[in-house]
């Protein structure tokens, strides 16, 4: 940081874990307000913008996406109730993703726990029969019609 409380993008991104490219992103995005530029075109950042992407990689840290948080970060301009509604929102719909999600990871577990005793299955047969049996994992991956 200089003596006027700013940063330039190579120590802010080094200070913030992140790339240059990345706080460039940021800013296209509008999730860090555009820096003012010195006489040679190099950015300066207040000194606010590190709290500002500290916060970003936290929020992304417990799962939320760069939109969702663009929202909480618009939230924060908002006060009181309003703010902390809107918040409780997002993450209601966020969880609510979340268990969607799980729920579709457990029906992946079983099909893949049945495809692997289908393997176990036809292979104990196979032992017994022809050593050019099919794989019924494949066969019923090849003929599923969705």
């Amino acid at each position: 940081m200089d003596t006027n409380g700013t940063y330039q993008i190579g120590e802010l991104a080094t200070r913030s874990g992140l790339t240059p490219d990345a706080l460039r992103y940021y800013e296209r995005i509008g999730l860090v307000a555009r820096p003012r530029r010195t006489s040679g075109g190099f950015r300066v950042y207040p000194a606010a913008t590190l709290e500002r992407l500290r916060f970003i990689r936290q929020a992304q840290m417990v799962g939320l996406t760069l939109q969702e948080i663009s929202a909480l970060v618009t939230y924060q301009d908002q006060g009181g109730p309003r703010r902390c509604r809107q918040v409780r929102d997002l993450l209601h719909s966020k969880l609510s993703d979340v268990e969607t999600k799980l729920r579709e990871l457990q029906q992946f577990r079983r099909t893949l726990s049945a495809y692997l005793q289908d393997c176990d299955r036809a292979l104990v047969q196979t032992e017994r029969v022809a050593e050019d049996m099919a794989c019924p994992v494949i066969e019923d991956l090849r003929t599923k019609t969705r």
